[in-house]
């Protein structure tokens, strides 16, 4: 059908709600390094009062029918917070967002992507950062290497040909995303090794697990250390308290006590390491639904897991120590603490150390010092509207 067969409406519905979720599951189903969401946290994350997202962003979702079927969908929004940042961190005032974009062909990306746009000219937006779906502590960025295998938890995947469709459109790069990959079976080179041990005979130095009998005190203490250690990086927005309190609450079930180290230096602490068995590998059979069997073998995962892959997903040093070689040697030292309780405890020969800033030198070298690789590379675009 022609372009001028297609209708693009805001969600304004249950049922808009509910097809705006369903068409990923359709769009990517042939797709064999596609990882299936639950359903549920699908829904919630686009849930106004169930996502904290939405406590501070203006959203609209919209959706695209051919012949009364849903053959695309995007979100656009402005987050208050990234807005409020200073410009010359990547966000700013007068940038907008778009993401969570899915379409059956380029002409319905193009037109969605122009209905985003437009719906942020009207909202007084001159830029677009994109894609984030929704915030850049979610999916940020639309996948441009490593397609052929599946992400880890927390991690986006979109198809190739969305990165034509957005470059098409006079979309530029303003930011490349990189995951890099270890073989955690290896012991780290000599030198690293050397460092770590040093670091385990300094009584300065403490790295400490975190106990999750005091889950909600340990949590805030890390969303601390995070907002502080990241609040000069590009992109950076804030945490809210509420959104401190949904993430504990949503990652409680997967957290354990010896993948999460705190780093105390004269008795106080300093750094964090966060480290999540990989969720993706038991989701993936299950196709983004608990029924009528996949609760029991979740439970079964949750009470004991196994995984290949183990993903550190967030991990920083407080401001004071970022420019010292205090900072890559407990680095160095939770990596390896965490490292050691990986191979004993859950099975994991591979980790993934990721989402990293491609000028964040301080981590990217880190990263290349323990024989890592990139295997995965994510592009957020900017454009002026």
């Amino acid at each position: 059908m022609a372009a001028k067969d297609l209708f693009i409406a805001p969600v304004s519905t249950k049922a808009d709600r509910s097809a705006f979720v369903d068409l990923a599951y359709r769009l990517n189903a042939s797709d064999p390094n596609w990882v299936p969401p639950l359903r549920m946290e699908a829904l919630e994350l686009v849930t106004p009062g169930k996502n904290p997202f939405f406590d501070h962003a203006d959203v609209q979702l919209f959706l695209a029918r051919r012949g009364g079927a849903v053959v695309g969908r995007i979100s656009a929004h402005i987050d208050r917070l990234a807005v409020a940042q200073p410009a010359e961190q990547g966000m700013g005032p007068g940038t907008g967002n778009w993401g969570l974009l899915e379409a059956e062909d380029e002409g319905v990306a193009r037109a969605l992507i122009a209905q985003a746009e437009d719906w942020l000219r009207a909202q007084g937006m001159t830029r677009v950062l994109a894609p984030l779906s929704m915030s850049v502590w979610e999916e940020p960025g639309q996948l441009t290497k490593g397609f052929d295998h599946p992400p880890t938890v927390m991690m986006g995947h979109q198809p190739q040909r969305y990165q034509r469709y957005i470059e098409a459109l006079g979309y530029a790069p303003a930011k490349l995303l990189k995951t890099y990959e270890l073989d955690i079976t290896r012991d780290f080179p000599p030198l690293i090794q050397r460092i770590v041990q040093s670091g385990e005979k300094n009584p300065k130095i403490r790295i400490r697990k975190v106990d999750k009998s005091r889950f909600d005190e340990e949590a805030a203490l890390i969303l601390h250390i995070l907002n502080d250690a990241w609040s000069d990086n590009w992109g950076f927005v804030p945490f809210t308290d509420r959104e401190i309190a949904y993430a504990g609450k949503k990652f409680k079930p997967i957290v354990r006590e010896d993948l999460i180290m705190v780093a105390e230096y004269e008795g106080a602490p300093v750094a964090f390491m966060m480290t999540l068995p990989d969720l993706n590998e038991v989701l993936k059979p299950m196709g983004g639904s608990l029924f009528p069997l996949g609760w029991v073998k979740l439970l079964a995962w949750l009470r004991r897991p196994k995984v290949r892959t183990m993903r550190v997903p967030l991990m920083g040093v407080v401001k004071q120590y970022q420019s010292s070689r205090l900072a890559s040697q407990l680095a160095f030292m939770m990596i390896e603490t965490i490292r050691r309780a990986a191979l004993a405890n859950y099975g994991a020969s591979r980790g993934e150390i990721g989402w990293i800033l491609d000028d964040n030198q301080g981590m990217n070298a880190i990263a290349e010092a323990i024989d890592s690789h990139v295997n995965k590379e994510y592009t957020i675009y900017d454009k002026s509207l």
